[in-house]
This record gives C-alpha cells, structure tokens and sequence, in this order.
C-alpha cells in the first residue's frame, strides 16, 4: 500500500482510534522509557499540588505560545 492511500486511510478513522494511531508510530520511533515517564508524573503531581496549593500560578497557553512565538521570531539572536 502506498502513502498516500495509507495516509487516506488512516483519515477516514474517527478522531480517537487515529489519536491511538499516531501515539502507536510515535512510540514506534521513540518507545517510551519507564522511569523517564515515572519522573514525569512525579514532576507532574507536584506541579500540580504547586498550583493547587497557590505556590505557582498557571500561565494561559495563548500567552505561553505568544511568548515563544516572540523569542523566535528574533532568532538567531
């Protein structure tokens, strides 16, 4: 099968069984590591906690994406 019909395929599924299509090739290219995804939930449960507890406050994404669309669009420096 080529690319292109596979790619058309693919689109055709619906959105949660292409989601679990794209997370499947991706892990084929990078197969997660348990304890690198194990410190990322324990980095994730105290940022969370951090928030909850009002010691950090969360930043809107728009502003987030605003921000690093700015630094870059002055790259190189």
């Amino acid at each position: 099968m080529k690319h292109k019909e596979l790619l058309a395929e693919a689109m055709s599924l619906p959105v949660e069984e292409r989601a679990i299509l794209v997370d499947s090739i991706l892990r084929s290219l990078n197969p997660p590591e348990e304890d690198i995804d194990s410190q990322w939930v324990v980095a994730t449960e105290r940022r969370l906690e951090e928030m909850h507890i009002g010691r950090v406050e969360a930043i809107p994404g728009d502003d987030v994406f605003a921000r690093i669309c700015k630094r870059f669009a002055k790259w190189p420096p």
